[in-house]
């Protein structure tokens, strides 16, 4: 069968109609998803551009969410360190009162509290950690602050019961009823001012760790703050090489489907002339 064929004015105006119709298919696809580019045909350059800040973006993203579990680590330490520093304030208050009587049965009594709370300063300690990570027990925790990790900051935690000499100031309590050393008035009353001041010195310690785990997580909310601000110059970067305009989709689509109005229009003109043909016969 051979090709049909049509007038030059036909074949001008169908052209020009499944040219219109490509259009309004692209215009359609960026109305549906908001992009002027959806695949590397659409813009090479730009679609791997924004792929490539999309994907950092992501890598950042990531990182902030483990920026965010550091922050949980230093608070769940930050309330250990409070908790410990409250017990350490009683147990300082507990061994003032053991100074301040010279009766033995009480004094034991006050030996037996002390020696309680120093055991609940250490319990607080090892409960202080989050995820696995305890900064009061000897964890350790490091924190990523870009890709590769080449920016980071380390932080060494503190063992509670080594560096707060604990096991020495529980050696001092038995003194204070004379259950140790002979039952030694000058000697009771010199046990209980050496653990007041090893107390007063662990309160001390405990301020200076607050700060310093203080210090570390405002960097890290520092940087958690620049690493969001990043993520929103990159992706919003990306939406520019990708993103549409839909108010000029919106009108470029309106004028498409006049233009394909006026095609079919003048298509359907053509077909009556080549009709009038018919007349002839």
């Amino acid at each position: 069968m051979s090709d049909i064929s049509l007038t030059a004015s036909m074949r001008s105006n169908l052209l020009s109609l499944q040219n219109t119709q490509s259009l309004m298919d692209r215009t359609q696809e960026r109305l549906a998803t908001g992009n002027k580019v959806n695949s590397a045909l659409d813009n090479p350059s730009s679609y791997y551009a924004a792929r490539s800040l999309n994907n950092r973006a992501n890598d950042l993203s990531a990182l902030m969410d483990s920026m965010g579990q550091a922050i949980q680590t230093i608070k769940a330490a930050d309330e250990g360190i409070e908790t410990i520093t409250a017990f350490a304030e009683q147990a300082k208050a507990v061994a003032q009162s053991a100074a301040d009587t010279t009766d033995k049965e009480e004094r034991k009594s006050y030996a037996a509290q002390f020696q309680t709370i120093i055991d609940q300063i250490e319990s607080v300690a090892k409960d202080s950690g989050y995820k696995g990570v305890n900064l009061l027990n000897g964890g350790k925790l490091t924190v990523k602050f870009n890709e590769d990790g080449t920016n980071k900051l380390e932080i060494t935690g503190k063992n509670a019961k080594t560096d707060l000499e604990l096991d020495k100031i529980k050696t001092g309590d038995t003194k204070w009823s004379g259950t140790e050393g002979g039952g030694d008035a000058a000697a009771e009353a010199k046990a209980i001012e050496e653990s007041i001041t090893a107390v007063t010195t662990m309160i001390n310690t405990l301020r200076s760790w607050a700060t310093e785990l203080g210090n570390n997580n405002s960097i890290i909310q520092n940087r958690e703050d620049f690493t969001e601000s990043m993520i929103n110059v990159l992706t919003e970067g990306a939406d520019k090489l990708t993103l549409a305009d839909m108010n000029e989709e919106s009108a470029n689509m309106l004028a498409l489907q006049t233009r394909q109005q006026l095609a079919i229009n003048s298509l359907s003109l053509a077909s009556q002339a080549a009709q009038s043909v018919l007349q002839l016969f």
